[in-house]
């Protein structure tokens, strides 16, 4: 009689976030859904846009990635990558690379609801390269509600006072 082949081992599990992301926990995924944009320098546009939070390891941070495609032309607009830290006490910090030559940093409140959770983010820092358009301020609230999350983003930039920007409702993928 030949021996059966041993049962092949369960995959580890995966490392238990870090305690100063629990909060955001139910960020974790993929977003995708659609937005509009307006601002006195710009003709109003639509966008359809992807999110996505993960957490690398067991790391006291969610890596953050943002792409969206304008509708009008199906070609990409804007997109940004950063980290979302949680800081304690209900706070959150973002830092924020854009590629129009921006870094962001934001601090905000991070406020569990029934059913998810609100972040207001506001710009500490806004720094620039020499080419890149000025932008002097940058605020955003981020809604989760279940599986739908929505944003708000107010910005001051090119001579404009702080001002409404972009809004987007994005559902959970898979």
């Amino acid at each position: 009689m030949t021996p059966e082949p041993p049962e092949p081992a369960a995959p580890p599990a995966p490392p238990a976030l870090h305690p100063d992301v629990v909060p955001f926990a139910a960020l974790l995924g993929t977003w995708a859904g659609e937005g509009e944009g307006h601002y006195p320098t710009i003709e109003p546009f639509a966008y359809r846009e992807e999110i996505s939070f993960a957490s690398p390891a067991g790391k006291p941070f969610l890596a953050y990635r943002q792409g969206t495609v304008r509708l009008d032309t199906g070609l990409p607009a804007h997109a940004e990558a950063g980290y979302l830290r949680g800081v304690g006490g209900g706070r959150a910090e973002l830092v924020m690379a854009h590629p129009t030559g921006l870094a962001e940093l934001s601090e905000g409140s991070a406020t569990a609801t029934a059913d998810g959770l609100v972040l207001h983010l506001v710009s500490t820092t806004v720094a620039a390269t020499a080419t890149a358009k000025s932008v002097r301020s940058v605020e955003r609230t981020f809604t989760l509600a279940g599986d739908v999350l929505r944003y708000d983003l107010a910005m001051g930039a090119v001579g404009q006072d702080h001002q409404h920007h972009l809004s987007a409702t994005l559902h959970r993928q898979g």
